[in-house]
């Protein structure tokens, strides 16, 4: 099989390069195929953000989309026609230029305004992760700095929890954040970088065509190339395939990749319900889902750090089927549906949680692709509440997940949808405690009941986050939690849920 050249825009330039293998990493052709090692390799596996690295595409809107990535989990040909930037850049870039009327950031430097606050807040020690916490405060600085938006130090920890630091304690990065702000302005001439990556703009590809990376530009073809290559591993981030590469140094001869099909990287929004294209990343699905439900918002935040939801896709987590994948409970307490497609067939929807066979097995056939996810609009009685336990606030795999949907009305609850993830070989809905739930008056007897239900309804394993007891009784304390929060009270404590979860079992 052949491989297209990779092209995409650095330092102002084209940059191409033939012969790269399709499951080349980003980082693989930084480091060794560019000779550019400022990007650093730390994990492995997008956790610790030393490899960070920031794209730019168009957002269809006349303006640039930034992103900050995990370049080591990143496959290479995922950046054709893209723009990229490293911490080698910002100073070499020709298109970041001084705003009219204002001066470098201090007179002589050549240093960006990230890199100035940087140095002026003492935010490096040893000096590794700073090329990573570099990159991500870029893509703050030209996602909000350049928008006229301030940034507060909560702002700042929610955007850089996807960087790891052992030597700052964090405060100096976070005292940086805040003041590359009030240094003299530089901002990306995005007229001049929309006009180079469109002739940069690859030119599209037959489905037919015998190429190691396929990347069609409609679903049409999308689904032509699945028919013709069931063999090809389907990504969309790679956020865990490239864990496959890099952790189990897996090899794949030839990959589909779906982000490039139009349909799959839109959000089409109706009365009736929000449909998610199975190529939206996880940034733009979860900023959809907040607008319709805003109690999601922190359970959206701690799905990991930024750089991994700048790359990874709504539907590529579905798909994927993890069962402590933290997207998949949510939806299925929110009713969705996924809506499968084939060439031969076209399409058909199933309810989520009908999607999975077993412990990352599926329904779908050797030529079909999930295309996008149909979420429907809540009622206005409605109570939804999204919980993650884990061992680390930010940046963590769950040891549980449970997401609760109750329709209460005249103190009834009217419908009950329950998703949970770390509880089974699945993400599960809980429907033996939905049954306990719906048609019940909404007091405090009718939720111990339906915590026995809850307690009982699966059969967790113990591994190295908890143990299957731990989990069994985290779900019935966070319906518990649930109940006391929906009474009007503060979020239940621990000792609170701990001496109830005693007295019940009394």
């Amino acid at each position: 099989m052949t491989t297209r050249p990779l092209q995409f825009l650095r330092r102002g330039q084209p940059v191409a390069l033939g012969n790269v293998p399709p499951d080349r990493t980003l980082l693989e052709v930084l480091r060794e195929d560019l000779g550019c090692t400022g990007t650093k390799e730390g994990c492995g596996e997008g956790d610790c953000g030393a490899c960070t690295v920031v794209l730019g595409e168009p957002d269809g809107h006349g303006k640039v989309r930034y992103s900050a990535v995990n370049s080591c989990i990143r496959l290479a040909h995922s950046i054709d026609g893209m723009a990229l930037w490293t911490a080698e850049d910002l100073a070499e870039d020709p298109l970041i230029q001084p705003v009219a009327g204002t001066t470098r950031p201090v007179e002589g430097s050549s240093l960006h305004p990230v890199q100035e606050a940087m140095v002026q807040c003492h935010g490096s020690q040893c000096g590794f992760c700073t090329p990573g916490f570099v990159m991500s405060l870029f893509g703050m600085y030209q996602n909000r700095v350049c928008q006229g938006q301030s940034i507060s130090r909560a702002q700042a920890a929610q955007d850089l929890s996807g960087n790891l630091c052992r030597c700052t304690g964090y405060r100096p990065i976070l005292d940086a954040a805040q003041h590359m702000a009030q240094l003299p302005p530089m901002a990306v001439n995005e007229a001049d970088l929309l006009q180079k990556l469109e002739l940069l703009a690859p030119t599209p590809q037959a489905p037919e065509a015998n190429l190691a990376y396929i990347a069609p530009t409609t679903q049409a073809e999308l689904l032509a190339a699945r028919a013709a290559h069931p063999q090809a591993q389907v990504v969309a981030g790679a956020t865990d395939v490239g864990l496959w590469v890099t952790k189990q140094h897996r090899q794949f001869a030839q990959v589909l990749d779906v982000t490039r099909a139009a349909e799959l990287r839109r959000i089409d929004d109706t009365p009736e319900h929000i449909a998610i294209g199975a190529a939206v990343t996880l940034t733009e699905a979860f900023a959809r889902l907040t607008a319709q439900w805003p109690s999601l918002a922190e359970f959206a935040h701690r799905f990991a750090g930024l750089p991994v939801r700048n790359s990874g896709t709504l539907g590529g987590n579905v798909a994927n089927g993890s069962p402590i994948g933290d997207s998949m409970p949510l939806l299925i307490a929110l009713r969705a549906q996924v809506v499968l497609a084939s060439q031969a067939r076209g399409e058909r929807a199933l309810p989520l949680e009908a999607l999975y066979t077993g412990y990352r097995q599926n329904v779908m056939a050797a030529d079909e692709l999930l295309v996008r996810i149909v979420v429907p609009k809540p009622a206005p009685s409605e109570q939804i509440k999204a919980y993650k336990i884990s061992k680390r606030f930010d940046d963590d795999i769950s040891a549980v997940c449970l997401v609760l949907n109750l329709d209460i009305a005249d103190g009834t609850v009217q419908r009950a949808s329950i998703g949970a993830g770390g509880v089974a070989a699945t993400p599960v809905r809980a429907q033996q405690t939905e049954a306990a739930l719906q048609g019940k008056p909404w007091t405090e007897a009718t939720v111990q009941q339906a915590m026995r239900v809850l307690q009982a309804e699966f059969s967790p394993i113990s591994d190295m986050r908890a143990s299957g007891d731990y989990r069994r009784t985290v779900l019935g304390n966070l319906l518990q939690r649930f109940w006391l929060e929906s009474q009007g009270g503060a979020p239940a404590s621990i000792a609170q849920l701990q001496a109830t979860h005693l007295e019940s079992a009394l």
